[in-house]
Order: C-alpha cells, then structure tokens, then sequence
C-alpha cells in the first residue's frame, strides 16, 4: 500500500491510457459519422456549392464534434467518481473539464494516488481537440475545393471522398 502522499503511478496509468482509448474509439465513431455525412452530401450534390448549405453543415459537425468531447469530459469525470475522487458528478465533471481543456485552474486537486490522472486526461484532450481540427479543416477545404473548383493539393483533400 502507497502512503497518502506518494503519488502511484501503475494504478493512474492503466486506468488513464484505458479511458484515453475510449474517448479515442468514441471520437473515431462520431469522425466516421461527419465523414459518411459528407461522402452522402458530395455524392448528392448537395454540399460544396452553396455558403449557406456548408455553413450549416460545418456548424453541425461542429456541434456533433463538441457533444463528442463533452461526452469524452463525462467518461473522465464517471471515472474520477469511480475512483473515490468526487462523491458527485458535478464536481467530477467540472475537474475533468479543467484538465481535458488544459486550462488548469488548480482549485481543485485530487489525492496522490490518483493525481497522475489529470495529466493523462490533458494528453488525451489535447490528442482528441488536434484530430476534431484537423477533421473539421478538412472538411472545410474538401468543400472549398468543390465550390471553386481548386486543386487537389496532392491528394489529401480526396481522402475524404474516398473513405
């Protein structure tokens, strides 16, 4: 047993690289969603052609990428409580929110045993903000290029037609 002020690490660590897997599979599932969303409104002719149809859609996959990382915030948090952290969801919640967006504010610090979990979940945060960016621009840029006609730019753009 680990005395109250040592901080553990096997323990943090598997349970954080496990939960990091989850939000990992859980945003992949919502990025396969926008994709599939955007393949159907190619296909249709329906996106690419018009401000106003992409603003919507992009403001929609926007929307559907942040309840993605709200969730994500929700697992963190469910986990925090399971761990004895928080004895509401509330405050689990609101920490977890600290430490995926990296903002830090430091009111609120867990115990050395499970201390190493803040840092995994800014890790993760930061890993899951990077890929719904890069997600987004590409859509955005796969939508520009059908409007205007602009050049593939080596292939990448095309990725999205063809997942």
């Amino acid at each position: 047993m680990t005395p109250s002020n040592q901080i553990s690490i096997l323990s943090p660590l598997l349970i954080g690289v496990a939960t990091t897997f989850c939000t990992i599979v859980g945003h992949g599932l919502i990025l396969g969603v926008i994709v599939t969303a955007v393949r159907h409104g190619l296909r249709r002719g329906r996106v690419g052609v018009s401000f106003w149809t992409d603003l919507i859609f992009v403001t929609n996959a926007a929307l559907l990428t942040l309840a993605a990382h709200l969730i994500e915030i929700g697992l963190w948090a469910l986990v925090f409580e399971r761990c004895g952290e928080f004895s509401d969801f509330a405050a689990a919640f609101y920490h977890s929110a600290v430490n995926y967006t990296t903002l830090g504010y430091g009111d609120v610090v867990m115990s050395a045993r499970w201390r190493l979990l803040g840092p995994l979940e800014a890790a993760d945060g930061m890993l899951m903000f990077g890929i719904s960016t890069a997600m987004i621009f590409a859509v955005v840029l796969r939508f520009l290029q059908m409007r205007f006609s602009l050049p593939d730019l080596g292939g990448q753009a095309d990725d999205l037609a063809t997942f």
